[in-house]
């Protein structure tokens, strides 16, 4: 038996998904919004974590982290994702935080299940269908810690909450966002906003 902590924060979408699972008699499966993940994972203990990337709290930046933490005792969960191939910045991001399976949102049940089955095992699944997503993440220009100030901020965040959320200096949050406009070509900080947003970045 696989125990699954599906983490997704639109509760309809979560409690039909989270049933199409318990179809399978193979999987034990949890929900839960992304705002009470981390509880749920330290009580549940599952074996996979099935997460949408879209989160709704926290300026719209999932807390991925929360879901692999590190140095955890015992083994951490697998992590599979569910995505879109046109917002590169989430895919880097879960890679980053050691995701092993990446879903495309525009796919079938089945698709998930088949990445559960994997992942349980340590091994990667990744959707054909996402390839794009990735080649795009890979030429990104932004490091993981822009990424998170750029996605703070374009959730409209000002730099006190941004330095607070990500515990940085003001002074900080005001280099890295100085670095943001000059690697994507902006003017100003809406108009990098507005290019990564263009880009899929954040």
């Amino acid at each position: 038996m696989i125990r699954v902590l599906l983490v997704h924060d639109t509760s309809l979408v979560r409690s039909v998904l989270a049933e199409w699972l318990r179809r399978d008699p193979g999987l034990a499966v949890d929900d839960t919004p992304w705002r009470g993940a981390s509880s749920r994972l330290r009580s549940l203990c599952p074996d996979v974590c099935a997460a949408d990337l879209d989160c709704t709290d926290g300026h719209g930046v999932p807390p991925l982290g929360d879901l692999c933490p590190p140095g955890a005792g015992g083994r951490p969960p697998a992590l599979v994702v569910l995505a879109h191939a046109y917002r590169p910045g989430l895919l880097r991001r879960a890679a980053e935080a050691g995701a092993l399976g990446f879903v495309d949102k525009a796919g079938s049940p089945d698709r998930l299940v088949r990445a559960i089955r994997s992942v349980a095992s340590r091994e990667r699944f990744v959707d054909a269908s996402l390839g794009f997503g990735f080649l795009k993440a890979a030429q990104m220009p932004l490091t993981r810690r822009e990424l998170s100030v750029l996605s703070l901020a374009a959730g409209g965040a000002s730099i006190a909450e941004i330095a607070g959320s990500l515990h940085l200096s003001h002074g900080t949050v005001r280099n890295y966002m100085a670095s943001i406009t000059r690697k994507t070509g902006a003017r100003n900080r809406v108009d990098a906003i507005r290019i990564s947003r263009g880009e899929g970045w954040v």
